[in-house]
């Protein structure tokens, strides 16, 4: 019981992660996009905006201009960086009009070792807050501070002048019970290893006489191994996903420059089936009305998250999130960005607007962004400052 109220509690902080109202009716009718029917994984604080610039534009990153916090959203940026050596640190106060120590800390650095490759880290940190437990008989059996983090370590290289590709190695820790045996059940923190695999490309492009660059990316993050809390129970998906995206610069003037990006994004996690409300197969297991049953193979979910939802390719199509973005730059001190995350009420129903501002001066930058929630619920970045602080030298 107080296991099932932790994971309500963590994956309501996230708000990826619905209830699956009706799912198991038997009266459910091929209409199926009526019903929230979300997608289902652990760890979700892998697939928060670590970074003031990127939230600032609606959450963009896979195709935006390269800068020290590209490790998040596709790490072959980083060939196209402009510098040596960057670090940056992010902070994300969470769900600020609840409760006030639940925060995201995200750390991210490069190095380049020559014109074509570059190495590159990051941390990203989660803490819940503090969780009081209490057993059956509502007696307090102790306080904890669940976290969660992820530490992970990338290569890129120019595979041309206008091409780079780039990959990340992750190691996931997720503790929401601080260890021990509640109502009888041992449990403990759970782990997963994780890759990401990353594409991009750039090259000048100019339009009506005025410089302009175009670019676009993708990004394969967090395919990794499955996580469990407890011995030999089924283990979860992580949030394995797919983001792809574009974007157009334009020199405006030497002054000022403007650019336009979007990302399409997608967890290339299964979706849950529909299930018949009173049937079993031979082995005692709930038999699939609509949909299909969730791959055991890793390399098989991934493939299968593209046709498996119950409402066929109409489903899938609510599965993907959208956002746009701007930025303008001017004289690149001062930036101002603004965009917009859409997400199918149907799959989590986050809608919202952001917008930000940058200063950056020398090797030091500093940026900010704010959220406003559209969808009608409360989004846990609503009404929240967030910022990113960071040097980034053209020479050590």
């Amino acid at each position: 019981m107080i296991l099932r109220r932790l994971l309500v509690f963590v994956t309501g902080v996230f708000g990826l992660i619905i209830p699956i109202a009706a799912q198991n009716s038997g009266t459910v009718t091929n209409k199926l996009l009526g019903t929230l029917n979300a997608i289902q994984t652990t760890v979700p604080f892998l697939t928060i905006a670590p970074d003031s610039r990127a939230g600032a534009m609606g959450d963009i990153g896979v195709a935006t201009l390269p800068d020290v916090n590209s490790q998040h959203w596709n790490a072959a940026k980083y060939p196209f960086v402009k510098g040596e050596f960057g670090v940056s640190l992010a902070y994300t106060p969470w769900l600020r009009n609840v409760v006030n120590d639940i925060n995201l800390g995200y750390l991210s650095a490069y190095y380049r070792f020559d014109e074509k490759q570059v190495v590159s880290a990051s941390l990203k940190y989660f803490s819940l807050g503090e969780v009081i437990f209490r057993d059956m008989d509502g007696v307090l059996v102790g306080n904890y501070n669940p976290n969660e983090f992820a530490v992970d370590a990338g290569y890129s290289r120019l595979l041309s002048d206008y091409f780079s590709a780039a990959l990340v190695l992750r190691f996931i820790r997720s503790d929401i019970t601080g260890g021990g045996s509640i109502e009888g059940q041992q449990y403990n923190a759970g782990y997963s290893f994780a890759a990401d695999l990353g594409l991009y490309y750039q090259r000048p492009l100019n339009l009506g006489g005025l410089t302009g660059e175009f670019a676009w990316g993708a990004n394969f993050s967090n395919l990794g191994t499955k996580i469990s809390y407890t011995e030999g129970s089924d283990k979860q998906f992580i949030p394995a996903n797919l983001r792809l995206g574009a974007r157009y610069s334009l020199e405006i003037d030497e002054y000022n420059s403007l650019s336009l990006a979007f990302d399409l994004n997608k967890l290339l996690v299964p979706t849950p089936p529909i299930y018949y409300n009173d049937s079993t197969d031979d082995d005692g297991n709930q038999v699939v009305q609509y949909g299909r049953k969730p791959a055991t193979s890793l390399p098989l979910s991934w493939i299968q998250s593209f046709y498996d939802a119950p409402d066929g390719f109409n489903e899938e199509m609510h599965e993907i999130m959208v956002s746009v973005g701007v930025e303008y730059w001017y004289r690149q001190q001062f930036a101002i960005r603004a965009g917009y995350f859409n997400e199918s009420e149907n799959k989590g129903n986050r809608k919202y607007f952001a917008a930000g501002i940058g200063l950056k001066l020398n090797v030091f930058f500093i940026d900010f962004s704010y959220l406003i929630s559209t969808s009608g619920r409360n989004n846990p970045l609503a009404n929240t400052m967030r910022f990113t602080l960071g040097l980034n030298f053209d020479k050590l």
